[in-house]
């Protein structure tokens, strides 16, 4: 049995089977003693049924679009909100393997249109998954969940992509990202430093306009304050005044600053905007990492998602 399914079994509601069992073989010892042993029998059978219902079912399809309904939307600023969308029951995850992501679906002016997104939750997280996204004007699905309201549902499938992290896969993560290309590196990092076990250290590079638009600063700080490996560097186009960050985009100097150097036992991880992410991929290999491919695998030192 791995770790992760006895944590399953230890998270399950022992007190729902024991005493409904112990009530079942005393309440057939006093009334019929001789029918004991079957009672026995019958109740270890139902404790084993509850068991193996409490342990938590995997819903994602890889080939199969399945239809969610969206719980609540939380609104972080005038264009970005986290939605919450309902798994079929309060049990169930949604099955996605650390650094990978989903692809959300929507018939819209008659075109079957189709986007990838990284939740913000994780499989610790049962009867749910949460997405973070931000809507643009021109967007497709971001304007279209944008509108949608509660009770409506989308439809997702997946794992996708290249990325399926591990602990000790490397000695260092430096990450770079760019806007809502944060959500896959939130993924990572969160994974790390929930796990004692895992001291893999994380740089991370945070682009963006302007300081309302840093998405999920507070969490990236409070992690950063309270994890040794972790830290985060933000760049700003337009800083207010007193800010001490970076400024403009992001440099070749920058990720020689703030990310590991190139070696063997370390990944430098990008995700944001095409152009941003051009820029990255060729400052990268100017800088003596190994030059990026144009679709990224697992074993590249530079990985785009």
């Amino acid at each position: 049995m791995s770790l992760e399914e006895k944590e399953n079994l230890l998270s399950t509601p022992l007190h729902g089977i024991y005493i409904p069992v112990g009530l079942i073989v005393v309440g057939t010892f006093i009334v019929k003693r001789e029918w004991t042993f079957y009672s026995v029998i019958f109740a270890l059978s139902l404790a084993a049924l509850k068991i193996m219902r409490g342990q938590p079912k995997k819903v994602l399809k890889p080939d199969v679009f399945q239809e969610f309904e969206l719980k609540e939307k939380t609104i972080i600023s005038h264009n970005v909100a986290i939605y919450r969308f309902g798994l079929p029951h309060a049990n169930d995850i949604l099955g996605l393997p650390i650094g990978q992501h989903v692809s959300i679906a929507a018939s819209i002016d008659g075109k079957e249109i189709v986007r990838s997104y990284t939740p913000t939750s994780s499989d610790d997280d049962r009867g749910y998954f949460d997405l973070l996204i931000k809507s643009y004007p021109t967007g497709n699905i971001s304007k279209y969940v944008a509108g949608m309201q509660i009770g409506q549902t989308i439809r997702a499938r997946g794992p996708k992509g290249n990325m399926v992290y591990r602990p000790g896969m490397v000695r260092a993560f430096g990450m770079i990202a760019g806007g809502t290309g944060i959500t896959p590196m939130l993924q990572i990092i969160r994974a790390i430093l929930k796990n004692p076990n895992d001291k893999t250290e994380i740089s991370l590079i945070f682009a963006n306009v302007n300081a309302d638009d840093i998405l999920l600063k507070d969490d990236l700080d409070d992690l950063a304050a309270h994890n040794d490996n972790f830290k985060v560097h933000y760049v700003l186009n337009n800083p207010p005044e007193g800010w001490t960050g970076g400024v403009g985009f992001v440099t070749a100097d920058m990720i020689k600053a703030w990310c590991p150097l190139p070696a063997s036992d370390i990944k430098i991880l990008m995700c944001g905007p095409p152009p941003m992410v051009s820029a990255m991929k060729k400052a990268t290999t100017e800088l003596g990492y190994d030059k990026a491919k144009p679709v990224s695998k697992l074993d590249d030192m530079v990985f785009a998602f």
